[in-house]
């Protein structure tokens, strides 16, 4: 019979694995970390999305990257369009300064030839991070690879025409040695070296490095030196001092009222005047003038002096003392000169009277005061000057005296009495003006038409009318149809038209002697 079945059935471990130890229930730990690192595992995923997203919109709008600048001007997140006006709007701000020494001009790029291509600045932003190759530069380049270089150009014509209008401030002209004067010797004054901009030095720094100029903001610029044209004048110091030797005597006549006036003019006080020269480019390197200004202000005291409203013609004297000056003279020669008077007319007095009285013949009162005709009490009109009926220079020296009271003729050389004879003068109807007057003309035998007279030994003395060229003077006896010789008997009482008669033989003595400028007084 089968033995009965054990209900309790046992289990013995396979072979090797009797003393295995058992295994351990799961750890709780790894579940909460895992419940723990899944929130930030999302997180990550939604900035990277975001991101992601970002960049797919910059890159479908064609919009500059985050972080993208050029000229210091952030461009990310612009259109091409927008990031060239702000590129362009930075340039227009810019400025570069000039600079020489202390002294700075600031200036725009433009005006130095340099201009932004903004457009195309724009667009090289726009293409960084665009391709697999701009994306890798970014490990080698760094922050640097952020920042777009401008694309510029330079125009070297524009930058020669702003240099060459900034010239002018910069350019110290030399000095050339000169010649002081004072206390009556002359000395050098030294030369001084001047500067003037080196357009051609300036501008091959600029085009050498162009990029630099913009990033430095300046631009140094380059002078040099320009040397004097005189270093040395020692020569006109001598010639100065030479001059400065001579003392001037300053002589003046006064040919109306034949009066003298001798004033001594010291180099101490011309040589104030003195103004040098020196050339030594010209012929003659050496040359001087006198300060017209200071001359005549020392003349304006003078002319105090003579009284009377008298002066000296300025520039004739001036010229008469550079003329001695130069030739190291003790003299200088002056005419002294008379002014316009006026005269406010008195009852009973006709243009004939005020004219007798102030020794002018009428019709050159005529002349000044045209439209007078009829003269009334109070009315002013003007006189000819004292000295108007003398046109040429004076002899110095000579003088002829007609007296029309005493009807006589005085001639006088050098302040005494040569000659002293009986004359006649004009008729009542055509008298000899009184005046001042001189001789002007010399005629062997002159022949008068009106009263078909021959005058021998002529010498013409003043225009009765001064638009004409019939001229008064002096003559011997005159002839009429080459016979009849007149007024032999008649000397000592007036008979002619207005000329002076002379004896024949007195006339032809007096023809030989008085030389064009001897001065004529007749007296009334």
């Amino acid at each position: 019979m089968p033995a009965k079945e054990n209900r309790h059935t046992q289990f013995y471990p396979a072979p090797g694995a009797r003393n295995a130890p058992p295994t351990p229930p799961p750890a709780r730990r790894g579940r909460w970390l895992l419940w723990l690192l899944l929130p930030a595992m999302l997180l990550a995923v939604v900035i990277i999305g975001i991101l992601a997203g970002g960049l797919s919109f910059v890159y479908a709008r064609e919009r500059v990257l985050p972080g993208v600048s050029a000229l210091g001007v952030p461009l990310g997140g612009r259109t091409t369009a927008e990031a060239a006006a702000a590129l362009q709007s930075q340039w227009d701000t810019q400025t570069i300064s000039l600079q020489n020494g202390e002294v700075a001009w600031p200036v725009g790029p433009a005006a130095l030839g340099l201009t932004l291509d903004a457009p195309a600045t724009a667009a090289a932003a726009a293409q960084k991070g665009r391709s697999l190759g701009s994306l890798r530069a970014i490990a080698a380049d760094g922050a640097a690879w952020f920042d777009t270089p401008p694309v510029w150009r330079f125009d070297p014509v524009a930058a020669r025409q702003t240099l060459a209008e900034l010239a002018p401030q910069l350019a110290v002209a030399p000095v050339d040695a000169g010649v002081r004067i004072g206390g009556g010797r002359a000395e050098a004054s030294p030369a001084a070296e001047g500067r003037e901009l080196d357009m051609e030095a300036t501008l091959a720094a600029l085009s050498a490095d162009p990029a630099g100029v913009l990033a430095a903001r300046q631009l140094p610029l380059v002078t040099r030196p320009v040397p004097a044209a005189v270093s040395d004048v020692s020569a006109a110091v001598d010639e100065a001092n030479r001059m400065l030797a001579t003392t001037v005597t300053l002589e003046a006549y006064d040919p109306v009222r034949d009066e003298r006036f001798a004033w001594p003019v010291a180099s101490t006080v011309w040589g104030d005047w003195l103004r040098l020269a020196v050339d030594p480019a010209a012929a003659d390197p050496f040359s001087w003038s006198l300060d017209r200004q200071i001359g005549v202000a020392f003349l304006d005291t003078l002319e105090a002096e003579m009284g009377d409203g008298r002066y000296l013609d300025e520039d004739a004297t001036l010229a008469a003392l550079s003329e001695a000056i130069q030739a190291q003279s003790a003299t200088a020669a002056a005419r002294v000169r008379h002014p316009e008077r006026r005269h406010t007319v008195q009852s009973g007095e006709t243009l004939s009277s005020i004219g007798y009285d102030y020794g002018i013949p009428y019709p050159w009162l005529q002349q000044l005061n045209p439209g007078v005709d009829a003269l009334t009490v109070g009315q002013e009109i003007a006189i000819p000057a004292a000295d108007a009926l003398l046109p040429l220079p004076p002899v110095p020296g000579k003088r002829i005296v007609v007296s029309l009271s005493e009807q006589r003729t005085r001639v006088y050389e050098n302040g005494q009495l040569k000659w002293d004879w009986s004359s006649s003068s004009g008729i009542a109807g055509s008298p000899t003006a009184p005046g001042i007057f001189q001789v002007q003309s010399h005629e062997p035998n002159a022949y008068a038409g009106n009263w078909d007279l021959w005058m021998p030994s002529f010498m013409g003395i003043y225009r009765p009318v001064p638009t004409s060229d019939f001229m008064n003077g002096f003559h011997g006896f005159p002839t009429r149809g080459n016979s009849q010789l007149l007024w032999t008997g008649d000397l000592g009482h007036p008979v002619t038209y207005g000329c002076i008669l002379l004896s024949s033989d007195n006339a032809a003595l007096l023809y030989e002697w008085a030389e064009e400028g001897v001065v004529v007084e007749v007296q009334a």
